[in-house]
């Protein structure tokens, strides 16, 4: 699998504190073409009229999306009204497609809040192997979750077409790592691009919700 990786700087924990509004010297020097890149062909977005789409492309399985996520859900958390997030799961071979599904039945169960985090942590720190269907409704089981609405709705045509929709959205950005972050259909930037060569991990994390913010801001001016 080809990916947009960097060592890791520091562990996730530290990505908590005071990174959402990052320094006037964090957000200068942006450049397109090596920082972000402008898509040639503009990407349909599902965001409602008024509202700009940001979207995280990640992988259960990824070490960096794990890192990734204690700072992007401070960031989410602040995001204001006019801003729609929301992640999509990739799939770069047919291993990661049970967790693929996983995520899209939780967000169809309304279960992302209660699960999302400890899927990182089961996978991550607990060296749970989810790479199957069995392993994964065993671990959603085991964590509250009724076993046979999960397996139906794990199966359905909906989570089907909610997995073919996330796949078309990764080809649609060229998504070849992550994580990544696509915005409104127009852009694409990532820790690795943001960050550049030398950059700790929590510095690119930082670097890129802080060129994130830029992008949106200019989308907004119109």
């Amino acid at each position: 699998m080809k990916r947009r990786e960097f060592v890791a700087g520091s562990s996730a924990a530290l990505a908590l504190g005071g990174l959402v509004s990052a320094p006037a010297s964090a957000q200068a020097g942006f450049q397109e073409g090596r920082h972000y890149v402008r898509l040639q062909q503009p990407v349909p977005v599902s965001a409602p009229a008024g509202r700009i789409e940001v979207l995280e492309f990640f992988w259960y399985g990824c070490p960096h999306c794990n890192a990734f996520e204690p700072t992007l859900e401070a960031w989410v958390k602040k995001l204001p009204a006019d801003v729609a997030f929301r992640r999509v799961h990739v799939a770069f071979r047919p291993s990661f497609e049970p967790l693929q599904r996983l995520y899209a039945t939780l967000e169809n169960m309304n279960l992302v809040e209660a699960l999302h985090r400890k899927v990182f942590y089961a996978v991550h720190q607990q060296g749970a192997r989810l790479d199957k269907p069995e392993a994964v409704i065993d671990f959603v089981v085991a964590n509250g979750v009724d076993r046979t609405k999960f397996t139906e709705m794990y199966n359905s045509f909906g989570v089907q077409s909610k997995v073919r929709q996330g796949k078309q959205l990764s080809e649609a950005y060229k998504i070849d790592g992550v994580p990544a972050l696509g915005i409104h259909g127009r852009f694409y930037t990532s820790p690795a691009l943001a960050g550049g060569e030398g950059a700790s991990e929590i510095q690119g994390q930082t670097r890129a919700l802080a060129l994130t913010d830029q992008l949106v801001a200019s989308l907004r001016k119109g």
